[in-house]
């Protein structure tokens, strides 16, 4: 195995690393990134001072994300794609990097972003008439908030879904019940529903009653962002080639705008969801079976939908593989999630280990606890997803989904296991007082590897 040592150039590095390479094999150490632009280097001989570039690494606006390029002679593997000679890739937090153009033979890197240093904030108080946070459909104080655009006026969710059922089947357009604008866009608004609330907590005597909230939560169908009247596909003529734009414009067509599909053909202003992961469009149907929106975050994946439509793949707009949002039961746990146990590594080796100790693979083990969560046997209080009473193994879940949900599954099988199973370093370690809840392991190598953080918190206001 070639091992990795990470030296820094042509740059001034800062106090606090921002990221980190993380090696995959834990007996060697973190390579920190304490600058926004940074040469990683390795050595050539471990005796010589001479250094050979393999990357650089420059830190994007915002938070967790970075762009690699490649400095080395040959071409390097970022999350099992190949970069030649003098790319560049865009990498986010969890990337996998191997320095060279094959696994074998060179040491994994895993590319970390640090948790931002908490900062001291000021409370800012607001006062906010609750006339203006009204929906002018019921005349009540919003509930469940969406937002139209482009004139950004406020509904309940039950409401304006009601009202756009009603526009769909009367109008060629849906327009604003307020202005009367044409909407061509409608979406939840998370930032005014934290406002809904607080209005509601400091006047209770606004809340309606629960039988109300009920029937006008039956009503709701906007999960996620609809783009509503979506242009059909232009004819152009073949002397006349379509602009930038105008290509823009088909890749974003669905393909049931443009031909009849499955006994199916979008109406003409009828409301579309942009799938999340491949961007492409499809139609919001919910009168049919087939999921549209992952019921872990309520974003909308088009896989199962084209895959019911038996369209494979788009002759110019994008479409999902069905692999990418699929039933929990028709899935296989092939490694430990990075997300598993708090992305504390430490933590993910001794889990893995454990695992083989017992002779068994981590989809035996998922597979196992799969079985005991169907059968509500298990504590979902802690879950990371939504709706997470109602999901079952038979539910549709996105990749990402999946992984948060398999390493909650983990976590129980730690916290149950018994220490016959552990390694003997392992099995020694004390447990920290704020168990998985620790931000402390997120920043502080030693204490990660030191104490036991898959455990419950003896300490602070966490639930157990």
């Amino acid at each position: 195995m070639t091992t990795e040592s990470g030296q820094s150039s042509r740059s001034k590095p800062s106090d606090e690393a921002w990221a980190k390479l993380v090696p995959l094999d834990t007996r060697f150490s973190d390579i920190e990134i304490r600058c926004g632009d940074m040469v990683i280097c390795s050595e050539i001989k471990p005796s010589s001072s001479e250094r050979h570039e393999w990357c650089r690494i420059t830190k994007n606006l915002g938070q967790g994300s970075a762009t690699l390029h490649n400095k080395s002679s040959d071409a390097i593997l970022v999350d099992e794609a190949l970069i030649p000679k003098d790319g560049a890739v865009d990498i986010m937090s969890g990337s996998e990097i191997v320095p060279g153009p094959g696994g074998q033979g060179y040491l994994q890197y895993r590319f970390t972003v640090m948790p931002a240093p908490d900062s001291r904030s000021q409370l800012l108080k607001i006062s906010i008439d609750p006339d203006h946070a009204k929906c002018s459909i019921c005349l009540n104080v919003w509930h469940d908030v969406v937002t139209a655009a482009p004139c950004l006026h406020n509904f309940c969710n039950g409401c304006f879904s009601e009202w756009m059922r009603r526009s769909e089947a009367r109008h060629q357009h849906v327009l604003c019940p307020q202005c009367r604008t044409t909407v061509q866009f409608v979406g939840r608004n998370h930032f005014l529903q934290n406002i809904q609330e607080d209005i509601l907590k400091a006047d209770t005597g606004l809340r309606r009653p629960a039988e109300d909230l009920a029937v006008l939560d039956s009503s709701s169908s906007i999960q996620s962002n609809l783009i509503i009247g979506s242009k059909r596909k232009r004819r152009f003529s073949t002397l006349v080639s379509p602009t930038l734009e105008e290509r823009d414009s088909l890749r974003l067509q669905c393909p049931q705008c443009v031909a009849t599909i499955g006994g199916y053909r979008c109406e003409r202003h009828g409301a579309h969801l942009q799938c999340h992961l491949c961007r492409g469009m499809m139609p919001n149907r919910t009168n049919i079976q087939v999921p549209l929106h992952c019921m872990g975050c309520d974003r909308p994946f088009c896989g199962a939908y084209w895959s019911s439509q038996n369209v494979t793949h788009g002759e110019s707009t994008p479409v999902c593989n069905p692999e990418t949002f699929r039933p929990i039961s028709e899935r296989t746990a092939t490694r430990i999630p990075f997300l598993t146990h708090e992305m504390n590594r430490h933590e993910q080796d001794i889990t893995q280990r454990c695992i083989a100790k017992m002779g068994r693979t981590v989809q035996d083990v998922v597979a196992e606890w799969f079985s005991l969560f169907n059968d509500r046997q298990i504590d979902r209080s802690r879950m990371p997803l939504n709706h997470a009473e109602t999901i079952t193994t038979s539910t549709h879940v996105c990749n990402e989904c999946y992984d948060k949900l398999v390493g909650f599954l983990l976590y129980w099988f730690r916290v149950t296991l018994i220490v016959d199973y552990f390694p003997a370093d392992a099995a020694a370690r004390e447990n920290c007082w704020y168990g998985y809840a620790c931000r402390t392991q997120h920043h502080n190598e030693e204490h990660a590897r030191k104490r036991n953080h898959v455990c419950r918190p003896t300490r602070g206001n966490h639930p157990s």
